[in-house]
């Protein structure tokens, strides 16, 4: 039976293995998918022995998703402008790499949220692997703007930079901004994005409300206890309020069509998932 995993630190939270569980099931696919706990140093180590076993692909969480792009032999443009990866495909060729983050927003939020990207403004707050991920298939999507608040400027400069040449092509003013920039804090965006740490630590959220456009859309990255904070701030402030589950489904997906060629439903399957956390 082919063989997938996902590895991460922490990973006992990840629900993948049972998404990929039902895609199969749904598919007619026969596979078996695992979760793994990976100490910081032994990423490279635990990859190869999983490899060595006969392990078809795995997904990879944080925190190794940069020491996962380091280790394909060859990568989708995605990867290269994100400089991080989340998906590994093993076989005769060598490893192929992919960053499936983007494509699974902007799926959740275009196809099961019915918000259309196109000439919208856009706020990704965050500049780490999370807004590293997203950011190309953000910019794809032709929004008017995108702007990237980081408290650290030089971070979400140098992420801006990579992109340079897509945002030139698709035509979106895509710039780099402190979170406390005047700039930043006297406009309201169409969607603000928390690809931040925030949710995750249990921090305040690095915005101001008035990020808010009324009737806009607010989406954090995390899901499940880890977004309620975002999404009880962002409700309480007008704004349509939206977690990561949908992300993590429709990047999934991702990941199992380039495994197994075969697009699985999506939508039935986040609302089975969605579901089964409320009754949790």
């Amino acid at each position: 039976m082919d063989t997938y995993c996902v590895f991460g630190h922490p990973i006992e939270h990840s629900k993948s293995p049972w998404i990929h569980a039902r895609f199969a099931e749904l598919t007619g696919q026969t596979l078996h998918y695992e979760k793994t706990f990976v100490p910081l140093d032994s990423f490279v180590a635990v990859l190869q022995a999983f490899q060595a076993t006969g392990g078809k692909g795995c997904n990879i969480t944080l925190p190794f998703k940069t020491e996962a792009a380091h280790i394909a032999t060859t990568c989708s443009p995605r990867v290269a402008l994100a400089q991080a990866c989340n998906t590994l495909k093993f076989d005769a060729t060598g490893t192929y790499g992919d960053n499936t983050d983007g494509l699974g927003l902007v799926a959740d939020l275009v196809g099961n949220a019915g918000f259309d990207l196109k000439n919208k403004s856009v706020l990704l707050i965050g500049a780490g692997g999370a807004a590293a991920g997203v950011l190309g298939p953000l910019l794809s999507e032709k929004p008017h703007s995108i702007w990237v608040a980081n408290r650290t400027v030089d971070k979400a400069a140098q992420l801006v930079q990579r992109h340079a040449q897509i945002a030139q092509t698709e035509g979106v003013d895509c710039k780099a901004f402190g979170l406390n920039h005047e700039a930043l804090l006297s406009q309201s965006f169409d969607l603000v994005i928390n690809a931040s740490s925030s949710s995750l630590q249990g921090g305040d959220i690095p915005v101001p409300h008035t990020v808010l456009s009324s009737h806009g859309m607010a989406c954090d990255l995390m899901y499940g206890p880890a977004a309620q904070w975002f999404i009880q701030w962002a409700s309480a402030h007008g704004a349509v309020a939206r977690d990561g589950l949908g992300m993590l489904v429709e990047q999934a997906a991702e990941s199992f069509q380039l495994w197994r060629g075969v697009r699985p439903p999506t939508q039935q399957v986040l609302t089975e998932l969605r579901a089964l956390l409320n009754r949790a």
